[in-house]
């Protein structure tokens, strides 16, 4: 059993990185402009607010630019930090979770007609905990199968409405074994 855990979003793609980095340096370079010459008195402020307003935007498309989401878990403690990275920064903070019920893989539609499967771990009865998604059936599956494995509970398959069903985890195992995984 592995100590921690980490889920982690694919990172962003390199292309996406200098595009960030321009959103965040107009920004910084309209706060440089704006304090340049800032008269401290009603008018000033009230300039000054003005004149940063525009970061809000700049700021926030480099955000949507940089910004991945991990989970962190650690098992022997049962603990579990969900993280949003923007660049180096995180963002998080540790829960405890004691009752552990089981993982389930689900699917969402999108807009667009398509699904996106999410993987979540059920516990104190009716509490779940979003750890993962992913546009892959696969993918979200193998994390929920590893997830439910290390933890030592059930897996359920929720990819079909209305027709739920537990996952033979053993079954799961000779196929991973033989490659013959959907």
């Amino acid at each position: 059993m592995k100590p921690n855990i980490i889920i982690s979003e694919s990172p962003r793609p390199i292309w996406q990185i200098p595009i960030a980095a321009l959103f965040f340096s107009m920004a910084t370079i309209i706060i440089l402009f704006a304090l340049y010459n800032i008269e401290f008195n009603e008018k000033g402020l009230v300039t000054l607010i003005h004149r940063i307003e525009p970061n809000i935007y700049l700021v926030s498309i480099g955000i949507a630019f940089t910004l991945t989401k991990s989970i962190h878990i650690d098992i022997k403690n049962s603990k579990f930090r969900p993280t949003y990275n923007i660049g180096p920064i995180k963002f998080g903070s540790w829960q405890t979770i004691k009752n552990y019920q089981y993982v389930s893989v689900f699917h969402q539609p999108t807009i667009g007609g398509n699904y996106i499967f999410e993987v979540n771990l059920w516990y104190d009865n009716n509490k779940h905990f979003e750890l993962y998604e992913e546009d892959n059936y696969k993918e979200a599956f193998l994390i929920g199968f590893d997830l439910s494995e290390q933890l030592n509970i059930d897996l359920l398959d929720a990819t079909e409405p209305n027709n739920f069903k537990w996952v033979d985890k053993d079954d799961w195992k000779t196929k991973m074994a033989k490659g013959t995984i959907e």
